[in-house]
């Protein structure tokens, strides 16, 4: 049997047909992240007839085609290119972005401390470019069911082409319904039926009666939110509804560090703080949720106290005050949203192998191709 056999039958018994490989030699349709000598990475899609160009020599797409992963690959002019298939943690950081993401060590984070398991069903609230539905997907495995809410069509777009150019299709057991959660969850799902509830999103604790009515008892809601106030807010709203175990609030913080023979140090940078993460889980229906035991101390705090920290919660409070601006976020344009929209299709397509390269085009560079960097927007 030939190599190109042996390949061929490696790649008809572990991956179904039409979906991108996971494991094995490289196969047209597979993403492929290059790294070159001073350590950029480009990621590609590889395609018949395409070659991958910098200002220093190409590479044939065709050449990287049949190699094992984790593979080195000289271009035209002697480089050489480590080519290794993306870890998702590596696509999601360099996927195109309507909203901010959820980074990897968050997503990491909440995968855990709401124990997602395969066969669950979960529930996200807030898709943003679907960098956490990816990860959630992978953890429900093939049995579960995510069912992702999000309120801007923008955003939902770019999030499932996302998904189809890391899957190479619509992921079968993932729902993404454009609306609010609190309007569209009860008609979507029997109360009850949920797992795990997920809210990334700007205002969690407006969700917390409806995803207490969704989680069946024990289930686990988690709430990622970006600063104190929204910190303060759903912890003391999820303790309000009487319905959810008292909360555990904490953010996770990764430092990199420079080992290199005797200089051994921490990284001068580091991704510090992107938001806290809230989690509790739901009481059976009837269960008084028991009072903490503990003396008085000045931290004790009235409803007066908490109108003055969060003014929404007085009686001539304003929950509009609460905008994406207020808390940092930064807002797209349209017109950015649009052109996002086109390039997270355009790598969808080039994924699921719908595109086809016309023979005068087959020669592309590296800026005419469906490539990104892992510095992603």
């Amino acid at each position: 049997m030939n190599a190109a056999s042996v390949i061929e039958l490696w790649e008809s018994e572990r991956t179904p047909q039409g979906t991108p490989a996971l494991r094995g030699p490289f196969r047209f349709g597979d993403r492929v992240q290059l790294t070159g000598p001073k350590g950029r990475m480009n990621t590609i899609t590889l395609e018949a007839g395409a070659e991958f160009h910098s200002h220093k020599g190409m590479i044939r797409h065709e050449d990287i085609v049949g190699l094992p992963d984790a593979s080195v690959v000289e271009n035209s002019s002697g480089e050489e290119y480590l080519a290794l298939r993306p870890l998702l943690s590596d696509f999601v950081m360099s996927m195109p972005r309507g909203a901010a993401i959820v980074y990897p060590k968050d997503a990491a984070q909440i995968v855990s401390l709401a124990d997602i398991f395969p066969g669950a069903r979960v529930v996200e609230a807030g898709v943003g470019s679907g960098a956490l539905s990816l990860h959630l997907l992978r953890a429900v495995g093939p049995e579960g069911e995510v069912h992702s809410f999000e309120r801007r069509d923008e955003f939902a777009e770019i999030a499932r082409a996302n998904a189809r150019a890391y899957a190479g299709k619509d992921p079968e057991n993932w729902t993404v319904r454009v609306g609010d959660l609190q309007e569209e969850l009860p008609n979507a799902l029997e109360a009850g039926s949920v797992d795990r509830v997920v809210l990334d999103m700007l205002a969690p604790w407006e969700c917390v009666g409806v995803t207490a009515d969704a989680l069946s008892p024990g289930g686990v809601v988690i709430c990622y939110v970006a600063t104190v106030t929204q910190l303060s807010r759903t912890v003391e709203e999820l303790r309000r509804s009487g319905r959810f175990t008292h909360p555990q609030a904490s953010e996770t913080m990764v430092r990199g560090w420079h080992v290199e023979g005797l200089a051994v140090r921490p990284d001068h940078r580091m991704v510090g703080h992107t938001g806290f993460l809230v989690t509790a889980r739901k009481l059976a229906p009837g269960t008084p949720l028991p009072s903490l035991k503990r003396r008085a101390s000045k931290s004790d705090f009235s409803d007066a106290d908490m109108s003055t920290w969060l003014r929404e919660m007085g009686p001539d409070g304003d929950a509009s005050e609460l905008t994406e601006e207020s808390v940092g976020q930064r807002i797209k344009s349209d017109k950015i949203l649009r052109k996002k929209a086109r390039e997270a299709q355009r790598i969808a397509e080039h994924r699921a192998g719908t595109e086809h390269v016309a023979e005068g085009d087959a020669q592309l560079s590296g800026d005419a191709q469906p490539e990104i960097t892992d510095q992603g927007e």
